[in-house]
């Protein structure tokens, strides 16, 4: 099964992409599952006809966090009831529930695991999953968000701590507070399991991502720094459709200054991307017959996985290199943190923590350098913890 993920900035035309690469894929005989977080009154315009009576193969969900967010919700209250009502809180009523910020993430994040998964009757999961995210900054901080969420579970509620529950009511007596409830280790556990399954489907190697840009100044800004974000996060693109590329024309036409424009940002992408034009219609597209002549391609070829070396230069230099893809980095947007096992790397309006290869964390950071697109960490031995050689 394969796993297309497409974002890009506010308004590039994202969800028309999206639904154009689906039915592309669709026609070609795969079976297409098209994930959308933007309402009904959004995307149906879009497929025209395709929404009431879509190919076989063709199959469209929405994300409503609202029915989960409810769900989840009112189980935690009935989890945590002793502890409500030791408090003399009210209860609330499903009918008041309504989704707090955030509750689309992981709405999101819960349907791209659903539908990696056989379905309750048993039918296999679709070959390819075309989810249509919110623009690239949101995106972002929604693909970040299982890793995040694990690293702070195992930080608030270790796995190891879960081996004290048994002694709970004489360590309770001894601290004189009491301490977690069964139900908070078993809450949190079933989060991080679920959590993981996202993670898996993120990491695997035929996830990829597809991003969507007009080709104008503010288009290559917004992918220069998606791009890095993406990276960072060691996920995988494809391609970059460059979307609503104006016809080319001879003469003064009032046109001749944009497509100029358009045409220098194009050469631009083509030397660090994999680009592909997508034309102007001269309208929005609505309907199959429109999806149709955009032309955007299908099922993605790219995969394989984002590798981050360690390279061995202990002979030569006496030190460890960790080489890190970074393209489109910039040195005055760059930031690096050791902190114990972990190292915070800040790229840009981007951040993330990673756990430092077994071999570096006997080390001790020795200098960085950025070179062609990629991070350069440079690690020297630590004397105290590094294994002695005869």
């Amino acid at each position: 099964m394969r796993t297309l993920l497409i974002t890009g900035p506010g308004g590039s035309g994202r969800t028309t992409t999206a639904a154009a690469t689906a039915l592309t894929a669709a026609r070609k005989g795969t079976h297409t599952l098209l994930l959308t977080t933007d309402p009904p009154h959004t995307v149906h315009p879009v497929l025209g006809d395709l929404a009431d009576d879509p190919p076989p193969t063709l199959t469209l969900r929405h994300v409503d966090p609202a029915p989960a967010f409810r769900d989840d919700l009112a189980a935690l209250q009935t989890r945590a009831a002793p502890a409500l009502d030791l408090l003399g809180a009210s209860r609330l009523e499903p009918d008041e529930f309504g989704p707090l910020p955030g509750a689309e993430e992981l709405a999101t994040l819960r349907a791209l695991r659903d539908a990696t998964l056989p379905d309750a009757g048993g039918t296999p999961p679709p070959d390819l999953v075309v989810v249509d995210l919110p623009p690239a900054p949101r995106a972002l901080s929604l693909l970040a968000l299982p890793e995040e969420l694990r690293r702070y579970l195992r930080r608030l509620l270790p796995p190891e701590r879960q081996a004290a529950r048994a002694l709970r009511p004489v360590l309770g007596r001894l601290a004189g507070v009491p301490l977690p409830a069964d139900w908070l280790y078993e809450t949190a556990a079933r989060l991080d399991v679920q959590l993981a399954a996202v993670e898996a489907v993120l990491a695997d190697r035929d996830t990829v991502v597809r991003l969507v840009a007009e080709p104008g100044p503010a288009g290559a800004e917004a992918v220069r720094t998606a791009t890095l974000g993406l990276a960072l996060r060691g996920l995988r693109t494809d391609t970059l459709l460059a979307n609503r590329v104006l016809p080319e024309r001879d003469g003064d036409s009032w046109l001749a200054a944009p497509v100029a424009q358009q045409r220098k940002i194009l050469e631009e992408w083509r030397e660090s991307y994999d680009v592909h034009p997508v034309a102007h219609l001269g309208r929005d597209p609505r309907g199959a017959d429109d999806l149709a002549a955009l032309a955007v391609p299908g099922v993605p070829t790219v995969s394989g996985t984002v590798d981050w070396p360690v390279t061995d230069h202990l002979a030569d230099d006496g030190v460890l290199v960790w080489h890190i893809p970074l393209p489109g980095a910039r040195r005055d947007e760059l930031d690096l943190i050791r902190r114990g096992d972990d190292i915070l790397v800040t790229a840009g309006p981007y951040r993330r923590t990673v756990p430092l290869p077994s071999a570096l964390r006997r080390c001790t950071v020795d200098g960085a350098a950025l070179r062609e697109g990629e991070l350069r960490i440079r690690f020297r031995p630590d004397p105290a913890l590094w294994p002695r050689t005869r």
